[in-house]
Formats: structure tokens, C-alpha cells, sequence
């Protein structure tokens, strides 16, 4: 029987952290991703991002945020609704020393109405059902500018607005996911 301690961490795989140890708490619905997904996506992103500032909108373990952040991004925020999740990643945070990246316990559709934050990579990996595409691309927009990638990971990467369009795209198991460049945007 394999050990349930084990199976809530994972290593961050590359960076100035590389190897570390992210541990956290299950939740319903929280499945961080994969780390053979995170190299290709980090491949996709560039391995270094430095003086990047990412947003990650559902942060879950807050290990693509901790990736991010161990890459040289200057700023990563981390949007995470519950309140028992948000703590661990903050704990984590601290175990690591990682003061800019920031976590903010609350919806990601609350979060994109307020902040007002333009980002140069964005991370999407909602729960599985989640099916509110249509709202957040209208609210994420205003935090894009012409060079913003946006990471997609879902159990169907779904219909991307007009001024998106998929650069790449995989899928490993149940999870498809893409990175997408932005096309047409008023800024």
C-alpha cells in the first residue's frame, strides 16, 4: 500500500528549486499537474522567466506558481478560493523563502474584477467541471498585452475567444492542455 504522505507532494523540477519538495493537503478536485506536463510546458514557456510576472489563476498546490517562481519570474500571484489550500501554499511560500510570490484567498472571477495587474504569462488550470470559459476570457482580457501567453489545462481545453489562439496543444491521461498566444487585443 502505497504511503498517502507520498502521494500529496511533488518536486519542483526546475530553477533555482529545483528538487524541492512541495507538499500539500488534499482538497476535492486539487490533482497537481503532472511532472512530466510541466517540463513540456515550461519547454513551451522558455525555462527562464526572468523578470516575468505570471498569474496563477487557480492555484490548487501552487506547484506551477512555485515552478514559475524558481524560473526568475519577478512577480507570481496566486489566486486560491479555499481557505485551508491558500494556507499551505503560503506555508510553503515561506519554507522556501519565496517573498514575491504573493497569494490571494479568493475566487479567480472576484480576483480579475479587482486586480488590475497585466501579466506576461498566465496559468488556467480550473477544476474539471468548471465550465465558465466564456466569463473569465472577458474578465482575464483587461490582463493581457500583446506578447502575454496563457497556459490552458482542463479535462477539454475549451473555445478560445477571438483574440487567442492555441500555439500548441498535448495531452497526458485525462488532462488536455495548450498554451496560447495572443492574437487581436485592444489595449
Amino acid at each position: 500500500m502505497k504511503n498517502k504522505q507520498h502521494k500529496q507532494q511533488v518536486r519542483i523540477i526546475g530553477g533555482s528549486h529545483r528538487r524541492r519538495l512541495v507538499r500539500f493537503d488534499e482538497a476535492e478536485g486539487l490533482r497537481p499537474t503532472p511532472d512530466r506536463v510541466r517540463e513540456q510546458v515550461f519547454n513551451w514557456l522558455g525555462q527562464r522567466l526572468h523578470g516575468q510576472s505570471v498569474l496563477d489563476l487557480f492555484g490548487g498546490s501552487g506547484v506551477m506558481a512555485f515552478e514559475a517562481a524558481s524560473r526568475g519570474a519577478e512577480r507570481v500571484d496566486v489566486v486560491e478560493l479555499n481557505r485551508h489550500t491558500a494556507g499551505t501554499i503560503r506555508a510553503v511560500i515561506q519554507e522556501l523563502q519565496l517573498e514575491h510570490v504573493l497569494v490571494h484567498q479568493q475566487d479567480a472571477k472576484t480576483y480579475l474584477q479587482a486586480a488590475s495587474q497585466v501579466y506576461d504569462v498566465i496559468i488556467l488550470d480550473p477544476p474539471y467541471r468548471w465550465l465558465e470559459w466564456d466569463t473569465l476570457w472577458s474578465l482575464l482580457q483587461q490582463h493581457c498585452h500583446a506578447d502575454t501567453l496563457v497556459y490552458v489545462e482542463a479535462a477539454q481545453l475549451p473555445q478560445l475567444p477571438d483574440w487567442l489562439q492555441w500555439s500548441k496543444q498535448d495531452a497526458a491521461g485525462q488532462s488536455h492542455y495548450g498554451l496560447a498566444l495572443v492574437q487581436d487585443i485592444d489595449l
